[in-house]
């Protein structure tokens, strides 16, 4: 049986509606923002990047748990560490807007993730795979199994086509 949930949920914000996860990591806060922004942290749960890492540069970004994954550019926006990265993520899918903002409390850190959606986007796709993708980071952190995407698409899509 499997562990996947769907966790996504909308929120309106001054740019407009943005797709939300939240994840509660047992880590201090330092160490979430590495799995976020080294390429040796993102390796482990989502894939890998070169370039120039730094607000206002760009990685080229290949995903390693995709089957064909072509390189593809990531310009960052905004870069408050340890607590704040927003990127421009552009794909054939798109150009995707996403954050990424970190709370640690007593050496637990909060991850709160979104992206920003563009109108009439599907997100009965995008959701799973955040979820999927959130679903590996806490697995690379805890040494639990890593999340097969079978349990997730199409599983997870009727609660994120309920949302709009």
């Amino acid at each position: 049986m499997s562990d996947a949930r769907a966790t996504g949920y909308l929120r309106e914000n001054t740019s407009g509606l943005e797709l939300v996860f939240e994840r509660t990591l047992e880590a201090p806060v330092a160490e979430i923002w590495s799995a976020l922004t080294t390429s040796e942290g993102t390796a482990s749960w989502i894939g890998t990047w070169t370039g120039d890492a730094r607000e206002g540069g760009t990685v080229s970004f290949t995903m390693t748990a995709e089957d064909s994954a072509e390189p593809e550019d990531v310009t960052i926006l905004e870069c408050q560490a340890p607590s704040r990265l927003q990127v421009e993520f552009s794909s054939e899918a798109g150009v995707w807007h996403l954050e990424a903002d970190l709370q640690e409390v007593d050496g637990v850190t909060r991850l709160e993730f979104s992206q920003l959606l563009d109108q009439g986007q599907d997100i009965t796709g995008i959701g799973p795979g955040w979820d999927f993708y959130l679903d590996r980071l806490v697995a690379s952190r805890t040494g639990a199994a890593m999340p097969s995407w079978d349990d997730y698409h199409p599983a997870l899509a009727e609660h994120y086509a309920g949302l709009g």
